[in-house]
């Protein structure tokens, strides 16, 4: 399909890639041009996940993004993609109760032209995830390790790994899906766990570090090129080395200007022969005046 030419995939092709078999990709990015990137290689959706606090603005963990941060970069996304789905991740604490989700989600819709919004958790979440739904905002929700709450996990750690444990995310995924919500996401549980849930459900499910028995899979886009690399995790798999090419990029630059070899000709703008005589006449003059 030639550039220009891309259809954006619609909330029933989504839904629907539950039946179809369609293996959905979804990408993690964080501004205009990883947004372009993302269209050009064909993703599925574009997801403006919260984790950018960490990998764009250096913070621990997603804790500190804030509603301003999180519109101004699905705003940059958007306009980087504007062919392709965007999901908005609602930050921390940003659907703590119905009317800031709802205000939030709105500002996310309005604000930033996203298709969709994600806060996280599942049945205790529910009334909020329906609250949504019902004032036609699609809606998704994200189970398993959800890094909002790592202080009671404490830390990143897989989920799921009791059948104790599985079950709850069985009915936290079931909550999700009662609610209305159009896909769930699963990060850090076991495949096998995953994969049953999943069975088990009309949506369709992502994964990030949950296997391939999900629907479709999501990786961070600074992960999987290997801009991000304060530390990689288990499940990331990288595809490109974009920190190294950038790094030997800039040395490269770095050793020619301290050598004196750029910028070159190449690299300068000319000007005419006779201009540039008449300025030279002009500043003798200047200087004898």
């Amino acid at each position: 399909m030639a550039e220009g030419e891309r259809k954006k995939r619609t909330l029933s092709e989504i839904r629907d890639s539950k039946r179809t078999g369609e293996k959905m990709v979804y990408t993690s990015v964080l501004d205009y041009t990883s947004a372009k990137w993302a269209e050009a290689a064909g993703v599925d959706v574009c997801v403006v996940g919260d984790s950018l606090a960490m990998t764009c603005h250096g913070h621990p963990n997603t804790i500190p993004a804030t509603m301003d941060m999180m519109v101004l970069h699905s705003q940059a996304v958007r306009r980087g993609a504007s062919s392709t789905f965007v999901l908005g991740c609602m930050p921390y604490q940003s659907y703590n109760t119905v009317d800031r989700a709802l205000v939030n989600a709105t500002r996310f819709m309005q604000e930033a032209l996203c298709d969709a919004v994600k806060p996280q958790g599942g049945k205790s979440q529910a009334h909020i995830l329906k609250a949504l739904v019902d004032a036609g905002i699609p809606t998704a929700s994200h189970i398993g390790l959800t890094p909002h709450t790592i202080a009671m996990f404490g830390g990143f750690r897989i989920q799921g790994r009791t059948a104790e444990a599985a079950m709850k995310i069985l009915e936290d995924a079931l909550a999700i899906q009662d609610a209305g919500c159009f896909m769930l996401e699963f990060e850090a549980v076991p495949a096998k766990i995953a994969k049953i849930i999943s069975e088990q459900l009309e949506i369709p499910t992502i994964g990030i570090g949950a296997g391939g028995g999900t629907d479709g899979q999501i990786l961070l886009s600074y992960d999987l090129l290997g801009v991000f690399t304060d530390f990689k995790p288990k499940f990331t798999k990288r595809y490109a080395n974009l920190t190294e090419v950038a790094v030997n990029g800039l040395q490269a630059y770095v050793k020619e200007v301290k050598e004196g070899r750029f910028p070159d000709d190449d690299h300068a703008y000319g000007v005419d022969e006779k201009e540039y005589e008449k300025f030279l006449g002009l500043v003798q003059k200047r200087r004898h005046a």
